[in-house]
């Protein structure tokens, strides 16, 4: 299934909420590669979260700059796995790629720190919990994406986002 009006898709949320799972599901359905955030984040910056501190809007820079490249290289669509909390960061993202449209996996705080602390082999450590919230943007009333209860199971998650997405909205001109 295709999504009638945007192929690239970011899902996006703070961290423990699906992205990666939900995200090649996604992609999987859409026929479109995936790609995750977290690879494109240098060493240094996998050791500076390792270590419990959160990343500056500075250190993120580059990587949302890379991201966006990559965005931009696939042109038949894609779907990336990305926090994308802040609306700069999403403003970033979308000079990747004009038809870019957000699925929020969006739920508690409590939930999170309980998956990201039962993660083994993951830079990110429940202690930055607290810091992504505070820092996540929800979407606007301007941005084109859907928010979705990240506790439903994936394939619900993906079933309602393309659902919500492509009611009522018409499609792409062909081109």
């Amino acid at each position: 299934m295709r999504i009638g009006i945007h192929p690239a898709v970011v899902v996006m949320g703070v961290s423990g909420s699906g992205k990666t799972t939900v995200g090649m599901l996604l992609a999987e359905r859409l026929g479109v590669p995936f790609g995750d955030a977290d690879d494109f984040h240098t060493p240094e910056l996998k050791a500076k979260m390792a270590a419990g501190h959160p990343l500056t809007d500075s250190d993120r820079g580059p990587w949302l700059a890379r991201l966006a490249e990559w965005l931009r290289a696939e042109q038949d669509g894609s779907v990336l796995a990305c926090s994308a909390l802040k609306r700069h960061y999403r403003d970033v993202l979308r000079t990747g790629s004009s038809r870019l449209c957000f699925l929020h996996l969006d739920g508690s705080a409590d939930v999170v720190g309980e998956r990201v602390g039962r993660r083994l082999n993951h830079y990110m450590p429940a202690s930055l919990v607290d810091s992504q919230y505070a820092s996540l943007e929800p979407l606007g009333a301007d941005e084109f994406g859907v928010a979705v209860d990240f506790t439903l199971g994936p394939e619900q998650i993906v079933e309602r986002f393309l659902k919500e997405v492509n009611s009522g909205v018409p499609p792409l001109p062909a081109p």
